[in-house]
């Protein structure tokens, strides 16, 4: 196993400086998918007595030879300040890669059919384009006409095979992505002739960027009256898609999805674009890929439409995806018809899970079935682990890894009131430069944060910057729930004086308050000290002597000082819970009125 390139720099010739170079933040190690935990030792030259006790701390229960995933790997990894990545590559089981591995796979490489997804704006001709390429284009013992049976399909043109995915949006697009795993070859950015770009084509070409895969855009409805081809060109290049008759590197294609016209070209194009970028697998080691979609089938129990990137699936082999696990007992093709084994690059549906895995899930195969199981049973403990231990995606943490030098970029997404504060705020941005990092805007809109925007800087380790915008309903959980940071605005001047500052590493943390407890005054009384008390009665949470608070009176902050006093009757007591009545003396503040809330909290730092 190897290090990356960014520690091949590092001075060699002090073999007794090892073990404190191993514990800086820019080193970063490639590890397979799954491995035992001495395996794991020997990588990060520790004792796997040490390791264990790593992983005790942060609950994880684990014996020397037992066989962990990546995740779980990573938790004692991090501890020791060295951060992990998977290799993609690297055959799955509880075996480490090596360089003959690796040119095994040089030599047995295949190409495989390019994996595309079709995004665009509602209503532009999505599904219509779809249905017209799978009927149209079908191998010659399937014509007439076939039924999808599953989320995804393949079609054959002159002896070439391209896998399509039916994916509801870049939404879903995105929240495979964030979950790790990189499906796409191609995106087809379908555009309707007579309506140009709208917010949703808009939101897809971020996305697609952000995946960093080839575009084509299929420019459709061709056939209607006010079709506009030039018009959406034009468009484009607005966005910094330049097509390749204006010059550009993008390949645009004129069809119609009514009509058929362009189809044969748009097919073309894609098998092109999949021949420069070189698509090549290996099929003889065990399979891995992604789960496309899952659900729960009645008849037939826990059923799942997985996607092969590399090796060959059989029938009988032992499958983890996730916390679930099984032995597959029957396969189908994107035609119902029943299959014994599937290359990369073609999706499949199997029956054999004990539970329904997860969409976005990374599956493997493995020998035995007691492998298979401690390996479910390792990633449901480490995802339990890290749900407790999550950190989010914050600006602070950006800083630290620009500080360390481990990145060069600092993602943003922006959303503002209007047009002319998104282009001001865009342009003052692209402005800032600095030695250690560039800032590169992932998407800019007007509106609120949506869950759209969420699921995009969560898959690509962005910040979202609102301003003078609020978040819609909901948004707010799903960000803490997937770890993502939305920081909000309302002086440009300071958005970009923070970004600068970012950029050099040199960011002063934020913080912010948490409210603990919240109590509403029912009666003043006189102190023999010509102070006041707060006859209080506690509506929501708790309050604790000493603790900070502040007097909010018809929504506005009068005073923010401790608790100088906290009592129950005649007795000073430590705290008060919810619904019970105490009197309370804040220091400084002699002005209290019946009404007037006082808010207990607590500082956070952001």
């Amino acid at each position: 196993m190897t290090y990356e390139d960014n520690i091949t720099n590092q001075d060699t010739s002090r073999p007794n400086e090892g073990r404190e170079a191993r514990k800086t933040p820019s080193r970063t190690l490639i590890l397979p998918e799954t491995l035992s935990v001495k395996q794991l030792a020997d990588l990060l030259d520790e004792s796997a007595i040490d390791v264990i006790k790593q992983l005790m701390r942060s609950g994880i229960m684990v014996s020397m030879n037992q066989i962990i995933d990546h995740q779980v790997a990573s938790v004692a990894a991090n501890a020791l300040g060295i951060r992990t990545r998977v290799n993609e590559d690297a055959a799955n089981g509880a075996h480490l890669s090596s360089e003959t591995d690796s040119a095994a796979d040089d030599i047995n490489l295949i190409s495989r059919p390019p994996v595309v997804t079709i995004l665009g704006h509602v209503d532009h001709g999505k599904t219509s384009l779809l249905d017209a390429i799978r009927q149209g284009h079908v191998a010659e013992n399937e014509a007439g006409g076939i039924t999808q049976h599953i989320g995804a399909y393949q079609i054959e043109t002159a002896g070439q095979i391209a896998t399509f995915l039916d994916t509801p949006g870049h939404e879903a697009f995105t929240a495979i992505r964030s979950r790790g795993a990189r499906v796409t070859d191609i995106a087809i950015l379908v555009v309707a002739a007579d309506d140009g770009l709208m917010p949703q084509t808009l939101e897809a070409i971020s996305h697609a960027k952000a995946a960093e895969v080839p575009i084509i855009v299929a420019i459709n409805k061709m056939d209607l009256p006010g079709a506009d081809p030039e018009r959406v060109k034009r468009q484009l290049s607005e966005q910094n898609l330049l097509v390749e008759d204006w010059g550009g590197d993008v390949i645009s294609v004129e069809v119609s999805a009514k009509t058929g016209d362009g189809l044969d070209t748009l097919l073309e194009n894609i098998f092109l674009v999949s021949e420069i970028s070189e698509l090549k697998a290996n099929p003889d080691k065990p399979a891995t890929g992604v789960i496309i979609e899952s659900k729960l089938d009645r008849r037939r129990g826990p059923t799942s439409t997985v996607l092969i990137q590399g090796g060959t699936l059989n029938i009988g082999d032992y499958i983890v995806a996730g916390k679930s696990w099984g032995r597959i007992r029957a396969m189908a093709n994107d035609r119902g018809e029943p299959v014994n084994k599937v290359l990369p690059g073609t999706p499949t549906e199997l029956l054999g899970f004990n539970s329904v895995p997860s969409a976005g899930d990374l599956f493997s195969v493995s020998n035995t079935e007691k492998s298979v199981r401690s390996i479910a049973q390792s990633s449901g403990k480490s995802s339990s682990s890290q749900a407790s231990q999550s950190r989010a995606i914050t600006l602070d943490e950006i800083v630290n890894q620009i500080d360390a030098g481990d990145i060069k970029e600092l993602n943003l997404i922006l959303k503002c009131d209007v047009h002319g504060s998104s282009e001001a705020v865009c342009k003052s941005l692209e402005q800032l430069t600095a030695q250690e990092a560039r800032i590169r805007i992932l998407h800019s809109a007007v509106g609120g944060v949506t869950e759209s925007d969420v699921l995009l800087a969560s898959a690509s380790q962005a910040i979202i910057l609102g301003f003078n915008v609020p978040e819609e309903l909901g948004v707010e959980k799903v960000a803490e729930r997937m770890s993502v940071e939305i920081r909000h605005y309302d002086i440009i001047y300071k958005l970009i004086e923070e970004m600068e500052l970012a950029l050099q590493g040199i960011l002063d943390p934020t913080y912010r308050d948490i409210i603990i407890g919240q109590a509403e005054v029912r009666e003043v009384f006189p102190s023999r000290r010509g102070t006041q008390i707060a006859g209080c009665r506690i509506i929501d949470g708790r309050v604790t002597r000493g603790a900070n608070m502040r007097v909010v009176r018809n929504s506005e902050t009068l005073h923010e000082s401790a608790i100088a006093s906290l009592r129950h009757f005649k007795e000073e007591v430590n705290e008060m819970n919810s619904g019970t009545e105490c009197g309370i003396m804040i220091q400084g503040f002699n002005s209290f009125e019946e009404g007037d809330i006082l808010e207990s909290y607590r500082q956070e730092r952001v």
